[in-house]
């Protein structure tokens, strides 16, 4: 079993990197590999509502990076954790609008697996950013992991990060208890349920 990190922070190795990495440590001292993904710093284009994807399994239209890369490792994982800093009381502009892209064309490679957002930040925002990326996950049956507390962590430096004990034990459960969903949801070997046809309803006709 495999879970996929993204990392949404601009810094590699900054405070959401070190957050992601206490969540990692956990799951692979349970046996579940591990692949820490950053999106990088350069400009991610955001979804225009073309829709050419549907329909297809070949996903978002305008590809390019990291949206190829990613793609092809969600595909490859049974669980997702998605991690971002705060930015004004959200998570940051190109997490979302390669999430925003990813959701919307990559349905079938996402639906089903467990998944947890992580959020780090200097004091504020936190749990507006945590209920933001939620959402995605919500809104395609995926199962959203929990921990002991709101999956965040405080501090503006990763060594303040690591000061925050209860944040990366918060990490720790977190990963101990998606290992746990994985084991028992691989054990049980029930397919998802049957789909209902999408009962599509417009307010305004």
């Amino acid at each position: 079993m495999h879970v996929l990190l993204i990392n949404g922070s601009p810094h590699k190795e900054g405070c959401t990197f070190t957050a992601l990495s206490e969540v990692a440590g956990a799951l692979e001292k349970n046996g579940i590999s591990t692949t820490l993904f950053h999106i990088g710093t350069r400009p991610v284009a955001g979804c225009i509502a073309c829709g050419k994807c549907k329909g297809t399994d070949s996903g978002c239209v305008l590809a390019g990076e990291p949206y190829a890369s990613c793609r092809e490792l969600v595909a490859k994982s049974d669980g997702l954790v998605v991690g971002s800093p705060v930015y004004y009381a959200g998570p940051t502009g190109s997490l979302c609008a390669l999430l925003d892209r990813l959701f919307f064309s990559s349905k079938a490679l996402l639906e089903g697996k467990p998944a947890a957002a992580v959020v780090s930040c200097r004091r504020g925002g936190a749990s507006a950013t945590f209920d933001r990326l939620n959402k995605y996950f919500g809104i395609n049956q995926m199962p959203i992991v929990t921990s002991q507390y709101w999956n965040s962590v405080h501090g503006n430096t990763p060594d303040e990060v690591r000061q925050d004990l209860e944040g990366m034990q918060t990490m720790r459960v977190l990963g101990n208890n998606m290992a746990w969903l994985l084991k028992t949801m691989a054990a049980s070997q029930e397919p998802l349920p049957a789909q209902e046809p999408w009962q599509r309803t417009n307010f305004i006709r």
